[in-house]
């Protein structure tokens, strides 16, 4: 966002106007919020404010949405993408740790079985799919771009035995680790194309 949309936009969070509600979100950085624009709230400065063109891209960044205007109500995302959405923030910024479907379902306060349910309604797939997605795009990234052992990728993307990380990634991109990383690396081939499944 250039400096003249920024601050057109911030008048209307000193205003109170509504006039960007449901275009953009304001992200304020101290209380880890998300507002409307038009948000009661108290001011925020606008160096500790962040723009974003939708609720779902603020909560992936670590937001959550305020209690006092619920920028999540009356607009395009509805409480179950809400969910959704910070589920995926939690998979994008721990796919490293040991993370179950009751783990992440304890740290959004809900049931696992509601978030299973309710993120396959939203996105299509499992959050275990989602996780294995996640992984997959971070490991073909390192396998590519870095010199890393594959013992330490899988480490780093959430596997604590190199044998497991092998398979598993075998399973997902049609190669092992090593031949992954030969073909992309060596220019042999464009890198294979794989497929999370929809279901885990």
């Amino acid at each position: 966002m250039d400096q003249a949309l920024f601050d057109l936009v911030y008048q209307a969070v000193v205003q109170r106007d509504a006039r960007y509600d449901g275009i953009y979100y304001t992200g304020v950085r101290t209380t880890g919020i998300v507002c409307r624009p038009s948000c009661r709230a108290r001011t925020p400065k606008p160096d500790n404010v962040t723009f974003y063109p939708s609720l779902e891209e603020a909560l992936q960044a670590g937001f959550r949405p305020c209690k006092r205007c619920r920028p999540e109500e009356g607009g395009p995302l509805r409480p179950d993408a809400v969910l959704a959405a910070q589920a995926d923030a939690v998979i994008n910024a721990e796919y490293g740790e040991r993370l179950t479907l009751n783990s992440l379902a304890e740290r959004l306060k809900v049931s696992a079985s509601h978030l299973h349910r309710t993120y396959k309604e939203v996105t299509g797939l499992t959050p275990a799919a989602k996780l294995d997605q996640v992984r997959l795009d971070k490991a073909c990234g390192l396998l590519r771009l870095s010199r890393m052992p594959v013992s330490d990728i899988g480490r780093t993307v959430g596997f604590r035995g190199a044998s497991h990380f092998a398979a598993w990634f075998h399973r997902h991109a049609g190669a092992s680790p090593t031949e992954y990383r030969e073909r992309v690396q060596g220019g042999m081939a464009d890198e294979p194309e794989y497929d999370i499944p929809a279901h885990s």
